[in-house]
């Protein structure tokens, strides 16, 4: 029965649209029940470049449009073009539809506004001045619930060779848009028919949001468009259960994942295990191998100039000897305690804004100016205490004599000064985090925890390591405000940080709010030398001064820094430099990344590396992530990665590209290309 429905509503079409064509079809007006208009986003294009146009269609009410695969019923719009010489339309990109069943019939449609996407590349070599017009003619079918009308459109713009600019309004429209394009999924789905039921496994993390899922198949044929669909999350797989028409072949569709946004997805014919049979087993071994990866990287990060002076003065605390073994054991697992719970805390806070639809990730903090600002500020506080300006009363952080409470309090410190730093192994730990179930994802971050307590752990079960630590004496003063030096080189680095972020004028609010900060605590310091308390007054005036600086500051950034010949990173540059058959050496970076940093002073930044570069015409592209850029979060994530530093080497030819250790050298990059 359905078929025969399916067959008299084709035939009907095709008889209207033949009497349709018999007569003229006005292009806009009153009579089309779908306004067209075609609007690019630069009228000006640059030679060379390509320019985007929308197709912003408004359905009048009660009426809909249709999507590339219409579904049961319906046809797509046929597009002509007439362009000028040179000038090229790629394939219209359509925004996510959505469903309408009528009478067991199922068709994908829009009942709202909405823009599909063409991009017209423009030769290189035409003078500024040329113009380019722009000639589209559309056939088409819009309907009620009860009727059908084939429509035309003839769709006329006038282009002009410029410079490309795009007015900031136009680019707000043209961004929303975008949104709504499905995009491309890199890691292939697998789908499989088996008993008259389709089964879709595609790829997609397991904190990644899901709202309304919904598989719209673009291959015909396939399977039935009006069976209920099963949704289910399988880890870091959605599967999509349907009935199966046909079997065997490639599935192309677009997974939704929220209202307006989706996934283009290429099925391939498999073996799709099902929930119960994916196994768990191999999920907690690849936790496990993740957990192990963090704890590695946490050991690493306790050498950090941020993290050393703090680890060290607490470690010598142990060294003057008044406590015992079970008062060392409560103090080295206090500290742990510290630790490990705000590296869950932190873990747990990205998690839950990964699932509500941000892109963020390890350190996502210091992509904020009012947190480096703050980072700042209590860097350059611990900084004069080492330096022995003034003591931190109780609970003291650095102090010997801080108990249980000032052990966690140090580690909780020393574990949130850790953040801005990424090194060996934490990379494709917290990346692993990012795809694994919450239970197992913490494990990972606790695993960080683990690795960054595990010297001053090993400090208070192991009475011999205690027993090596130098001899309690004068020296250790001095010790102490040599230590002060690594914290002033962090405050140091945090300040460049905030001119990056803030510009100069914020640049000077946080130094200025540092140098208030420090005759607050010289005045009670001062007041401490007298054995008085720290006083009211300076507590007072150290909370009046960081709320008023973190409230006062402005993001300014003044853009991405980068090596010579290097470019801003966008995946439509990636993808033009690829189609070129060039080799791609692409770095993710933030002024807040100290890894980052050191990898670009050491290694890209050299006269090696870029010399090497220029000799295999290696194309550099450089994604600045300081401001937290949800795009490149979205590009970094989808490459396994919680954060910055990322490298990837794209081969002339090769599908994927290779991901590079988060340690270089120049002599790495110079082999790139060769």
């Amino acid at each position: 029965m359905r078929g025969l429905w399916v067959t008299i509503v084709t035939l009907l079409t095709i008889m209207l649209a033949g009497s349709a064509a018999a007569y003229p079809q006005p292009s806009m007006g009153a009579t089309q029940h779908l306004a067209i208009r075609l609007v690019a986003e630069s009228p000006q294009p640059a030679a060379g470049s390509r320019v985007t146009l929308a197709l912003e269609t408004r359905p009048e009410r009660d009426w809909h449009g249709y999507w590339s695969n219409p579904g049961d019923a319906g046809f797509p719009a046929t597009l002509t073009w007439t362009l000028p010489k040179g000038v090229i339309a790629g394939v219209l990109a359509y925004p996510v539809p959505g469903t309408l069943l009528i009478a067991g019939l199922m068709n994908y449609v829009y009942e709202k506004p909405y823009a599909p996407l063409v991009t017209l590349t423009i030769p290189a070599g035409l003078a500024a001045g040329t113009k380019l017009p722009v000639r589209l003619k559309m056939s088409y079918l819009v309907c009620t619930k009860a009727l059908c009308v084939p429509e035309n459109a003839d769709l006329a713009l006038d282009l002009m060779v410029g410079d490309g600019n795009v007015a900031p309004g136009v680019r707000k429209r043209f961004d929303a848009w975008r949104q709504a394009i499905p995009k491309p999924l890199d890691t292939k789905a697998t789908w499989q028919a088996a008993d008259g039921v389709a089964t879709i496994a595609v790829p997609y993390p397991a904190a990644a949001p899901l709202a309304g899922g919904y598989f719209f198949p673009v291959t015909s044929g396939v399977i039935d468009n009006a069976a209920p669909q099963t949704i289910s999350r399988d880890g870091d797989r959605v599967l999509i259960a349907t009935k199966a028409r046909a079997g065997g072949q490639q599935l192309d569709g677009v997974l939704r994942i929220a209202p307006d946004r989706a996934l283009s997805v290429t099925a391939l014919p498999g073996t799709v295990a099902s929930a119960r049979g994916a196994p768990l087993g191999e999920m907690w071994l690849a936790a496990l191998i993740a957990f192990g990866g963090a704890m590695l990287g946490g050991l690493i990060l306790n050498v950090m100039p941020c993290v050393f002076p703090i680890l060290s003065i607490k470690a010598l605390s142990l060294a003057r000897g008044h406590l015992d073994e079970a008062a060392a054991r409560r103090e080295a697992l206090a500290y742990a305690g510290g630790v490990i719970a705000v590296c869950v805390a932190l873990g747990a806070l990205i998690l839950g804004l990964r699932a509500g639809g941000s892109a963020v990730g390890w350190a996502f903090q210091l992509q904020d100016p009012r947190v480096v600002v703050l980072l700042l500020l209590l860097t350059v506080g611990l900084a004069l205490n080492l330096a022995g300006l003034f003591e931190i009363p109780t609970p003291r952080f650095v102090g010997a004599s801080g108990g249980v409470s000032g052990a966690f309090a140090t580690g909780a410190l020393a574990a949130f000064v850790a953040t801005p730093c990424t090194g060996p192994f934490m990379g494709a730990a917290l990346g692993a985090a990012l795809v694994l179930p919450w239970a197992a994802a913490l494990a990972v971050f606790a695993g960080l925890g683990w690795g960054l307590a595990l010297p001053f752990l090993a400090l208070g079960f192991i009475p011999r390591l205690r027993g090596r630590l130098p001899r309690p004496g004068a020296w250790m003063e001095t010790f102490r405000h040599v230590l002060s030096v690594p914290m002033w080189l962090t405050a140091l680095a945090l300040a460049w940080v905030l001119g990056r972020q803030a510009g100069v004028d914020g640049l000077t609010l946080g130094l200025g709010a540092a140098l208030l900060i420090g005759l607050s605590l010289w005045v009670a310091g001062r007041r401490q030398g007298r054995g008085l308390s720290f006083g009211p007054v300076a507590a007072i005036s150290l909370a009046v001064t960081a709320t008023a600086a973190a409230m006062l500051m402005q993001r300014a950034s003044a853009g991405p820094v980068q090596m010579a010949g290097s470019e801003a990173f966008s995946e439509a540059r990636l993808a033009a430099l690829r189609a070129e058959k060039r080799p791609v050496f692409a770095y993710f970076t933030a002024d807040w990344c100290v890894t980052c940093k050191v990898n670009e002073a050491a290694a890209i930044d050299t006269k090696t590396a870029q010399a090497a570069f220029a000799k295999n015409k290696v194309a550099v592209l450089v994604g600045d992530w300081t401001d937290g850029d949800p795009v490149l979060g979205r590009f970094i994530e989808a490459h396994n990665r919680a954060g910055v530093p990322l490298y990837l080497y794209y081969a002339p030819g090769a599908a994927m590209p290779q991901v590079l250790p988060q340690i270089l050298t120049p002599g790495m990059l110079a082999k790139l290309g060769s």
